[in-house]
């Protein structure tokens, strides 16, 4: 089995785009600023592990852990509704990833309690990109993908 890593980053724009709250949803790290006049995101590959203690004799089942990033400029008005706006956005997503933690059957699931690592998770912060700068939250989206990995002598 190889890794569908097209479709399972399209899944997870895919989420994203559905919720309605963004204006685009890269699937990569933008190299130029995002645009600041409402939310953005962004989807990569943050990194790849077995899934210790979920795989079987045969096969090694994989912890691919994605990153989604969520921009907002930091200039949006009114200021007092960027971080109540952000975190509607990244309640919905949460919300989707936890309903759907299967992503239609893509993964064995999303990792929501961090059974096999870090769990899904949210972190704030601010950063600049191009001399712009915005208010971030990176979502922790750990995927566990069954028997990826032959196991041969």
């Amino acid at each position: 089995m190889t890794l569908d890593a097209t479709g399972l980053l399209n899944a997870v724009q895919d989420h994203a785009l559905a919720s309605g709250w963004f204006e685009a949803v890269n699937g990569h790290e933008p190299k130029s600023p995002p645009d600041t006049s409402g939310l953005t995101a962004a989807v990569w590959v943050q990194r790849i592990t077995p899934a210790v203690g979920g795989s079987g004799l045969n096969a090694t089942s994989i912890r691919l852990e994605l990153m989604l990033r969520m921009y907002a400029g930091i200039d949006q008005e009114p200021a007092d509704m960027l971080d109540p706006n952000m975190l509607a956005a990244l309640d919905d997503l949460l919300g989707r990833y936890s309903g759907d933690f299967e992503l239609d059957g893509d993964v064995r699931q999303v990792d929501l309690l961090g059974q096999f690592g870090d769990p899904l998770s949210a972190r704030a912060g601010y950063m600049i990109q191009g001399g712009t700068e915005y208010r971030v939250l990176d979502i922790t989206l750990p995927l566990i993908v069954n028997d990826l990995w032959d196991q041969e002598a």
